[in-house]
């Protein structure tokens, strides 16, 4: 068996091909390490203040799903059903609420198994944005900007704390189908490129060419040391080209990948009680409880930000002609939140990861098709967990019928907010200067929603 060329082999080799300029082979003939690098973007960084959470797990339900069917139990528009009001027929509640957990928190019957729970959520019950189509209303809650392209909250997130660790990618979405918006939902747009977020697919690939197509790993390193030099010479060049270091860190960060995502993605040493707790079949590589069990596992590796959405454009929570479509939805989601909650929890993790669980917008008192709803941006329901926010509360309320707030209204600049909050930013200063403008994820206006804080 033939032993592994060393780097002065393998540099010796293409200096014969002639492909390498004199100075940079004598540069690399003579050095026994790596150059020094340049200040790295992903380094982990300190935020502002003591923080209460590391990391986030944000849970994103695609298509709008009813704050009247989910969270926020209405019994007048139960009892007004089928009245009309300001033109519209009023639909009553289609699902039944019960009290759960010691808090005694109205939750859905959807959601049996996210009830078992409730003493770890905060409920917000007044969230309202701006906009009702699902395309604005799904940037809104990821960028804070309706219809002009910005930072998604992942990207915000990745540079303000970048990464515990260097093998993995610190902003990673898990996505079967791409939701509205697309990939602008994980986009880092004017920020560093090294910050938006990387897709990972359910299935045998979660990630398209991860395997290494080279000898072994030594001769790989070899090979992107000599692509880094180049780099490195070509960045000098052009020190204000954001794009150019963000490309030349991903390479880098692709190397650790290869090292170490396929541990995070093997799920053969989970226990069979794990598996089921998330609802799994041992050598499952799809579906929400896949997801689940693949983000507890980046966050306990320390990833900073893991997205997971559900579904996608279509076959989503977009319940126009019946709200019984929420009841599949609801079922694939259900255990397997539940299942990272107390996975979390048991782990000693939770108390550190902040877990949001939101949609774009909520749904209309009246109806759309004959038991159905449309859009309605002006009032819905989401919730968090853990990082710091008191479990077993509800915030806020919406009016008898659920159509706009009537206490304590939270809007999604507050939401951001106050989820960098708990993260140890001031929202204010977490800024970034693009086009002789300093810009934050909540524009110009948001205040930290304080009464929710443990």
């Amino acid at each position: 068996m033939h032993a592994l060329p060393n780097r002065r082999q393998v540099v010796g080799s293409l200096v014969g091909g002639s492909l390498l300029l004199p100075g940079i082979v004598s540069e690399l003939l003579a050095a026994d390490a790596p150059a020094p690098r340049p200040d790295d973007p992903l380094a982990p960084r300190p935020p502002h203040f003591p923080a209460r959470a590391k990391r986030v797990i944000f849970l994103f339900m695609t298509g709008g799903v009813s704050h009247l069917e989910s969270f926020d139990p209405k019994p007048q528009l139960a009892r007004d059903a089928g009245r009309t009001h300001n033109g519209r027929t009023l639909l009553g509640p289609q699902f039944r609420f019960a009290r759960a957990g010691r808090s005694g928190m109205a939750v859905s019957e959807l959601f049996p198994e996210i009830a078992s729970c409730a003493d770890d959520l905060c409920v917000i019950r007044s969230l309202h944005g701006s906009h009702f189509e699902h395309f604005q209303a799904t940037l809104g809650v990821h960028t804070g900007s309706l219809t002009v392209k910005r930072p998604s909250i992942g990207s915000w997130v990745s540079y303000g704390l970048g990464t515990e660790n260097q093998n993995l990618p610190s902003f990673v979405v898990l996505a079967p189908h791409l939701p509205y918006a697309g990939t602008q939902v994980w986009s880092s747009d004017f920020l560093p490129a090294c910050h938006q977020g990387i897709r990972l697919l359910p299935g045998d690939e979660p990630i398209r060419d991860l395997k290494r197509r080279s000898p072994s790993e030594a001769v790989q390193e070899m090979e992107l040391d000599l692509l880094s030099r180049f780099n490195r010479r070509h960045g000098e060049a052009r020190p204000s080209d954001p794009l150019l270091a963000g490309r030349m860190r991903s390479f880098e960060t692709a190397f650790g990948m290869q090292r170490e995502m396929p541990e995070v993605l093997d799920l053969s040493g989970e226990s069979d009680a794990t598996l089921a707790l998330y609802g799994l079949e041992r050598g499952q590589t799809d579906g929400f409880g896949w997801q689940c069990l693949v983000a507890r596992r980046m966050a306990e590796r320390g990833v900073r930000f893991v997205e997971l959405i559900d579904s996608g454009s279509s076959n989503n929570w977009d319940s126009h002609g019946a709200m019984k479509d929420h009841i599949p939805r609801a079922r694939s989601v259900d255990r397997p939140i539940a299942g990272l909650l107390k996975d979390l929890k048991s782990r000693g993790l939770l108390d550190d990861t902040l877990v949001v669980w939101t949609t774009e917008f909520g749904r209309t008192p009246h109806t759309d098709g004959p038991t159905g709803r449309s859009h309605h941006p002006y009032v819905f329901s989401s919730w968090l967990a853990g990082g710091g926010v008191k479990g077993g509360t509800v915030h806020g309320s919406s009016d008898d019928y659920g159509y706009f707030p009537a206490e304590d209204p939270v809007h999604l600049h507050d939401f951001h907010a106050t989820i960098l909050h708990l993260l140890g930013f001031d929202h204010e200063r977490l800024t970034y200067r693009y086009s002789g403008r300093d810009f934050r994820l909540t524009d110009v206006s948001g205040r930290v929603v304080r009464e929710i804080l443990a």
